[in-house]
């Protein structure tokens, strides 16, 4: 697996294209998402990126539906159990177009 994403493998049947359909931003995080046409394959990667814009993180995932929401906390001094609106920032669009069920998962910033 690791020639066939760092592209040292020499044998075009196991090549995968990394084409970017759309590239968003949301404080550090960078999220691209993109597919392989040819093996119906769509994957999202989220980068976490400092202030200098090196990327420091680095997380990928393949055929399956991401949506991105910001956790926020209560400022509120008194402890009480209370729900969280957790806000859906984005959310992942070509998993639609493979035409198969695939996992969600939630991303919280």
């Amino acid at each position: 697996m690791m020639r066939l994403l760092t592209g040292t493998d020499n044998d075009d049947s196991y090549s995968f294209n990394f084409v970017p359909h759309s590239v968003d931003a949301f404080g550090s995080t960078v999220l691209v998402e993109g597919c392989d046409q040819d093996r119906e394959i769509f994957w999202i990667h989220a980068w976490t990126v400092n202030s200098q814009g090196i990327i420091t993180q680095v997380r990928e995932y393949f055929n399956t539906s991401l949506t991105v929401t910001r956790f926020g906390v209560n400022s509120s001094k008194s402890v009480s159990i209370t729900s969280l609106h957790c806000p859906s920032l984005w959310e992942s669009t070509l998993s639609n177009r493979v035409g198969k069920s695939v996992p969600g998962l939630v991303l919280a910033i």
